[in-house]
C-alpha cells in the first residue's frame, strides 16, 4: 500500500501552520502509530503569501492565490488537502470546483463535533466574514455571537498576532471577549480562527479547536492506510 500523501495549504497564517503540523506530528506519536521514521507521511505544506481574509468583503481576486495554492497542492498528487484557515472554507464548494483532489470540509467536521456532544449553545470567535456569513451557523443552535465592535477588535488581533505584534497583549484581549460572550449563556466557543486556535489553545474555557478538528481529520485518514 502506497504512503499517505498529505497536502496543507496553509500561510494564513504562517504561525497557526507550523502549529498544525506540530500537532499532526505529536499526535501520530502521541496514538503510537509511528514505530520509525519511515510511517510518516509524506506531508506537503504550501505556505502561500495570502491576505489575511479579515475583511468585510472578501473579493473574487482575494481567492486567486488560494487557488492557485490549491491547484499546486493538486499538480503533486496528494491524497486530500487541509486548508489550515476558517474563512476560507466559506468558499470550499467553489474552491473544491477548481481541482479533483479532496478537501476536508471543515464546516461538516464542526457540526458532527456539535451533534456529538450535544452542544445548544454557542459563541463563534472568527473573522467578520465567518461569522457574518454564518459559516458554523446550523438549525437548532442559539448563537451568543460577539457584536460589531467586538468583531472589529478580533479582526485587528489577527492582524497583530500575524506580524507578532504584542502577542500576549492581543490574547488577552481576545479572552476578554470571549469570557464576556460565554456569559450570555454559551455551552462552549468555536475558535472559528487558527489565530485564535493558536492563541486560546491552552485556556481554560469550553471550547471547539478548529485546528484540533483538522488534526482529527487527518490521523483518521492515516488510520485507514496504516
Amino acid at each position: 500500500m502506497k504512503p499517505l500523501k498529505i497536502g496543507i495549504l496553509g500561510g494564513i497564517g504562517p504561525e497557526a501552520t507550523g502549529k498544525f503540523y506540530l500537532e499532526l506530528i505529536n499526535r501520530l506519536q502521541k496514538e503510537k502509530l509511528i514505530t520509525q521514521n519511515a510511517d510518516y507521511p509524506q506531508i506537503i505544506v504550501n505556505s502561500i503569501p495570502a491576505k489575511e481574509l479579515i475583511f468585510e468583503e472578501i473579493k473574487n481576486e482575494d481567492l486567486e492565490v488560494y487557488i492557485k495554492g490549491l491547484k499546486e497542492l493538486d499538480a503533486m498528487q496528494v491524497d486530500f488537502i487541509v486548508m489550515v484557515c476558517n474563512t476560507i472554507h466559506l468558499f470550499h464548494e467553489e474552491l473544491q470546483s477548481k481541482i479533483n483532489t479532496q478537501i476536508i470540509d471543515l464546516r461538516k467536521e464542526v457540526f458532527k463535533e456539535l451533534k456529538k456532544s450535544n452542544i445548544n449553545q454557542v459563541t463563534i470567535i472568527g473573522t467578520p466574514n465567518t461569522i457574518s456569513q454564518g459559516l458554523y451557523n446550523f438549525p437548532n443552535i442559539q448563537y451568543y455571537n460577539p457584536d460589531k465592535k467586538d468583531v472589529a477588535i478580533l479582526s485587528k488581533s489577527i492582524n497583530k498576532f500575524n506580524q507578532g505584534i504584542d502577542k500576549d497583549k492581543e490574547r488577552k484581549i481576545v479572552l476578554e471577549i470571549v469570557k464576556r460572550n460565554m456569559t450570555k449563556g454559551s455551552e462552549t466557543v468555536i475558535l472559528a480562527c487558527t489565530e485564535f486556535a493558536t492563541m486560546l489553545n491552552k485556556e481554560n474555557f469550553p471550547k471547539i479547536n478548529t485546528m484540533g478538528l483538522l488534526v482529527n481529520c487527518v490521523i483518521d485518514e492515516y488510520k485507514k492506510v496504516k
